[in-house]
């Protein structure tokens, strides 16, 4: 879902909205995400440019030395990326030891800063593989309005974290702090869609550019291996 489309999504209050340019071959084609325990295509090589962005600066990555990081830049209310989410879970489960995968809630606008800062709550109390497919469940099977910290705390609350403990850790320095590095990993990685995934801190791949997110992790298994090739 690019930036625009959200944009427009938001003012129209309708998922019909929320499609992108691409997004009919890739709906049609059950989004590209099948089952598979791995994704890479032996041999297969891929475009700079063309099947994924090299960033001209490099970003500092949180990953111990030796430790190759992947971003997924998300946003809870894009049904994009709650279809991409099973999926993504099932990848993670297979890549290697020296890969750290990290999900980044993004913020293309001021009001988007509430599910950030509850994601970076569900973080800090170690709930994010608990609650997190509820969360995207709650919005895109239930269609809550998950919007504003009053229906994040309410839902909190409803599935085991006391409103009292969710406002102290929402309102935190650490919890704020998390969600502006989320909007500079954003900005730094010139992020205009979701879901997305950010490479070593150099490589940056999408649904848009590989043509389904099942292909994107193709490029990005494809791009850990240049990472380890030093490039």
């Amino acid at each position: 879902m690019k930036r625009r489309d959200m944009n427009k999504a938001l003012a129209a209050s309708s998922l019909a909205a929320w499609a992108r340019p691409w997004v009919s071959p890739f709906l049609a084609a059950g989004l590209g995400l099948q089952a598979t325990a791995g994704v890479s295509a032996p041999g297969a090589s891929y475009a700079e440019g063309i099947d994924y962005l090299s960033l001209d600066k490099r970003v500092p990555t949180d990953s111990e030395k030796g430790r190759i990081e992947v971003l997924e830049f998300f946003w809870f209310n894009c049904p994009h990326c709650n279809a991409f989410e099973p999926r993504l879970e099932s990848w993670i489960k297979t890549v290697a030891k020296d890969v750290e995968v990290r999900r980044v809630p993004v913020r293309f606008r001021d009001d988007f800063e509430p599910q950030q800062r509850m994601y970076y709550v569900l973080e800090s109390l170690g709930l994010v593989d608990t609650l997190q497919a509820r969360v995207f469940k709650a919005i895109h099977t239930e269609h809550q309005n998950l919007q504003n910290f009053d229906a994040l705390a309410a839902w909190s609350e409803k599935n085991g974290i006391p409103r009292a403990k969710f406002s102290e850790l929402y309102n935190s320095f650490a919890v704020v702090s998390r969600a502006k590095r989320a909007a500079q990993l954003q900005e730094a990685f010139k992020v205009q869609g979701v879901p997305a995934l950010g490479i070593g801190g150099r490589f940056y791949t999408d649904g848009s550019l590989a043509g389904s997110m099942d292909k994107a992790l193709q490029i990005t298994e494809y791009l850990i291996a240049e990472v380890r090739k030093g490039r």
